[in-house]
């Protein structure tokens, strides 16, 4: 057996998330777990009660409970998970924080700085669904970012998810064809992306690609361009384009509605690298990621609201809609956009 590298403290183990679950599961159900191992066998015999504590582990906040936490489970695939439960994915990740307190932290290789409390967080994502929803934007319909990775990126997603729209995204590093490749097979309404980023210390402007993407995607109605690093001059020469702030609405209402939807609505489209021909689309459930993601990031990484997470990614890679999640822990999110080995 190779050497282990680190181990964690017996108390370390005690205060972790993970041992949390499994006191939960001891007390509720008279069992005696002597380490992971024995969790994880119990979890596979009984995969039901498995999710089922789960979901009250993490409270999920829903306005109608699962009739059964699976109506089969003999049908793989086609089995339905949480059937009858009616939630909201961005409803959870927003959940009762402390308002003052940071959500995200943004560092761009441009130097940009930039904070958002809980409180700015849900007023700009509350803003947007607002402005989305008076557009005709409806449950089902989808909306698309060709996006870096920066606060606005996770504002466009949660404000989708409020209002049960639909979400994929691209990075900006890749080129107007292969976004359109990706992008237009899901017929997005609203394309969100940037002005322009810097990458090794060399900018760049995307208002053309942007516009070219916008182009071959009939479907597109409007596109809605963050200021970041590039010319907000140029929008005005798009098509349909408007800036960021100009796009929001002026307040967000005093009470604002989360759309309630099933377990199985879709959340976000992902796509394969399409090493094989045209990417294909991986439809994911808002239910499925939200329980399924929490079960990682927080007992797997024992990430807490005490915590800060920071996940080298782009939002072209499925790990940038893993690392969103995170904030359903309750920890602030640490966005960075750029190399980080440069200049070094």
């Amino acid at each position: 057996m190779r050497e282990i590298l680190w181990r964690p403290s017996e108390a370390r183990i005690n205060a972790s998330e993970m041992k949390s679950f499994m006191t939960q599961l001891e007390e509720r159900f008279g069992l005696t777990f002597s380490g992971y191992r024995e969790l994880h066998q119990w979890s596979i015999d009984n995969p039901e009660l498995f999710w089922d504590e789960l979901w009250f582990f993490f409270d999920i906040i829903t306005s109608c409970h699962y009739d059964a936490v699976v109506d089969d489970l003999s049908k793989f695939p086609g089995a339905e998970w949480f059937p009858g439960a009616k939630l909201n994915y961005a409803e959870n990740m927003l959940r009762d924080r402390r308002s003052d307190e940071i959500a995200i932290i943004f560092r761009g290789e441009n130097h940009t700085r930039r904070t958002l409390t809980w409180r700015e967080l849900r007023d700009a994502i509350e803003r947007l669904a607002t402005t989305m929803r008076g557009e005709g934007i409806a449950p089902g319909d989808t909306v698309a970012a060709y996006m870096p990775n920066m606060p606005e990126t996770i504002i466009a997603m949660l404000a989708a998810s409020a209002i049960g729209a639909v979400w994929c995204s691209c990075a900006t590093d890749i080129g107007p064809t292969a976004a359109i490749d990706r992008l237009g097979q899901i017929e997005p309404k609203i394309l969100f992306t940037v002005d322009g980023y810097t990458y090794k210390g060399r900018p760049f402007d995307v208002t053309e690609r942007a516009t070219e993407v916008a182009a071959g995607i009939p479907s597109v109605e409007r596109v809605v361009f963050a200021h970041y690093a590039g010319d907000r001059d140029l929008i005005r020469e798009v098509p349909n384009g408007v800036g960021w702030n100009e796009y929001l609405a002026a307040d967000a209402p005093e009470s604002f509605v989360y759309e309630q939807l099933p377990a199985s609505h879709p959340l976000v489209v992902m796509f394969s690298s399409g090493t094989t021909g045209k990417p294909k689309c991986m439809v994911q459930s808002q239910a499925g990621l939200l329980i399924n993601q929490l079960k990682e990031i927080a007992l797997h990484h024992d990430v807490t609201e005490k915590d800060r997470m920071l996940y080298i990614t782009t939002c072209s890679w499925m790990m940038w809609n893993w690392m969103l999640a995170a904030l359903g822990t309750g920890c602030s999110l640490v966005l960075f956009d750029g190399n980080p080995s440069y200049p070094d």
